[in-house]
């Protein structure tokens, strides 16, 4: 059976601009990511970056290649370009997975693939989440105890603007006593989407087991069980003899 193929995307920008981030993933934030998404799921791992890969790293013939995409945005989201974003936004509909990571709730595909404006509540004031499991038998939250605490992250709370989720699988409580909606999945076309809050890039979240567990098993939950352009809608011949059908009828109206 063929490996799991996966892509994690990452702006790659603070990474390079601070020190205190640059210290605690120093090859970046997607480089953790992959690791431990390669060592958890047996996945194939790649990785891509906003700006230092051509098409930011999502050529067609990457994201052809790719089952499952991680997508780790904050900064920069006005600069992915629109001509990507349909490409990514069409391979989900298409079949391909997507596990949008804390602030890639304001990504451009995010936006367009929720149809809502994707806001929020924060604040940054290193304070405690912890995590609460809601659906321990779901494969996604496999090994994943009642409860995990992240000793400091920055806090989203409600209202989290987005359609009711399929699935709601977690919740966070904050030390400021806020809450929120964290593992979220929806079905878009053929598609799985998984949101994900922690991660603030000036904490180290990505090291921690749980949270790598979690994103390690979104990806294996999202992987596509089919892949399918569902673009356009193309005239179909009749299987069977259909009186008043001929091939003017191609020619005439093509596609609708």
């Amino acid at each position: 059976m063929p490996s799991l193929r996966v892509t994690v995307w990452n702006e790659y920008l603070h990474e390079l601009e601070n020190e205190t981030v640059a210290s605690i993933y120093p090859e970046g934030i997607h480089a953790t990511i992959a690791a431990a998404v390669a060592e958890r799921s047996g996945a194939s791992v790649r990785t891509a970056t906003l700006r230092q890969d051509a098409d930011h790293g999502l050529a067609p013939a990457v994201l052809d290649d790719t089952d499952v995409l991680v997508w780790w945005g904050h900064k920069a989201h006005g600069e992915v370009s629109d001509e990507v974003v349909t490409r990514v936004h069409q391979a989900v509909l298409g079949g391909m997975g997507l596990v949008v990571l804390h602030s890639g709730h304001n990504a451009k595909v995010f936006h367009r693939l929720m149809g809502t404006n994707c806001s929020l509540k924060w604040r940054e004031a290193d304070e405690k989440e912890r995590v609460w499991n809601l659906a321990p038998g779901h494969p996604i939250m496999q090994g994943v105890p009642d409860h995990f605490e992240l000793p400091q992250e920055e806090m989203y709370g409600e209202r989290f603007d987005v359609p009711e989720p399929d699935e709601l699988l977690a919740i966070s409580w904050f030390q400021g006593g806020e809450v929120f909606r964290s593992l979220c999945v929806w079905q878009r076309g053929h598609g799985k989407v998984v949101y994900f809050r922690p991660g603030h890039e000036t904490y180290p979240t990505y090291h921690d087991a749980n949270v790598q567990t979690i994103i390690a098993n979104a990806v294996t939950y999202a992987a596509p069980r089919l892949r399918r352009s569902t673009a356009g809608c193309p005239m179909t011949e009749p299987l069977e003899s259909v009186p008043n059908w001929g091939k003017e009828h191609v020619l005439e109206q093509g596609e609708r």
